[in-house]
């Protein structure tokens, strides 16, 4: 038996859809939350973004998981020039079952999760009660927590 992981969709260049399709279909996952638009953070001068939670059973080590991700963004068109920039695709790893990991390559959980209104958001729809390793709270705790200020807060049902 495998390890449930979850992983962040986000797109907001090309046809988001497809590509969050596209992603979704190579990954596989076991369900997947609702699809939502959100206004781009960091650099806001940039359209905005569809985005959803996939959760995942896998047997990869994470490090190997975030390499497969890595692999499909580029396979999906990404190019990374600027950071919080534009992109066709991006897959974060959030949680890989109750893990921490902290080594110069990747960071479990992740590690704005909290701050990440869209994200929480869509945890939530998968995995209200998961209690966040290192913040000792639930999906839900967090999201209940989180201010509408922070990431994601504008936001809109697509699917």
């Amino acid at each position: 038996m495998g390890v449930l992981a979850y992983i962040g969709l986000g797109s907001n260049l090309g046809d988001r859809r497809a590509l969050i399709a596209a992603a979704l279909d190579r990954l596989r996952p076991r369900r997947v939350s609702t699809v939502v638009e959100t206004e781009p953070w960091g650099v806001t001068d940039q359209p905005r973004f569809l985005n959803a939670v996939a959760e995942l059973e896998t047997e990869l080590a994470p490090a190997a998981l975030l390499d497969r991700l890595l692999a499909l963004e580029h396979d999906l068109g990404r190019v990374r020039t600027e950071r919080w920039g534009p992109r066709t695709m991006d897959l974060d790893l959030l949680l890989y079952g109750d893990r921490r990991v902290n080594t110069p390559s990747l960071t479990l959980p992740h590690p704005r999760l909290h701050e990440r209104r869209f994200v929480l958001e869509g945890l939530a729809e998968l995995c209200p009660d998961f209690r966040v390793p290192g913040l000792d709270r639930t999906v839900r705790e967090l999201l209940d927590h989180c201010p509408s200020t922070l990431l994601g807060a504008s936001r809109e049902r697509v699917s």
